[in-house]
């Protein structure tokens, strides 16, 4: 393992998704899954995210786009939190869903928006809680 992308990569998926997922995942980790908690760390946060190519809030666009496509709910639901905290506004995200429908079908589609309104309606309610 390449600490240094480990290291940088944990802080970007810190940024990304926040304190609470990353050390619930990392947390869950077991003999059996602490490699792949790193291999996501370095490899994806550290290797890929940390790139300069792109700006954060446009690769959160992407990766929504290609969670509909793979109907991967459960990390869209993630995803979605994560394009918010990274600027990435709600309507942008519809706009995303709606692209997706025509080339990734309907269905799938449907399915995003799904989840997007029970992230939506939770972080609603988490910032109602903290005002």
């Amino acid at each position: 393992m390449n600490h240094q992308l480990f290291e940088e990569g944990l802080a970007i998926r810190r940024a990304v998704l926040g304190d609470d997922y990353v050390d619930a995942a990392l947390a869950k980790a077991d003999d059996f899954s602490q490699d792949m908690q790193e291999l996501v760390t370095q490899y994806c946060w550290g290797d890929v995210w940390s790139r300069p190519g792109l700006a954060r809030p446009h690769r959160s666009l992407i990766n929504l786009a290609m969670l509909t496509a793979l109907n991967r709910s459960h990390e869209l639901a993630t995803h979605v939190r994560g394009a918010i905290n990274n600027g990435v506004t709600r309507e942008e995200i519809k706009e995303v869903f709606l692209q997706a429908a025509i080339y990734c079908g309907v269905p799938a589609a449907l399915e995003s928006f799904r989840v997007a309104r029970e992230v939506f309606a939770q972080m609603d309610l988490e910032r109602s809680v903290e005002a």
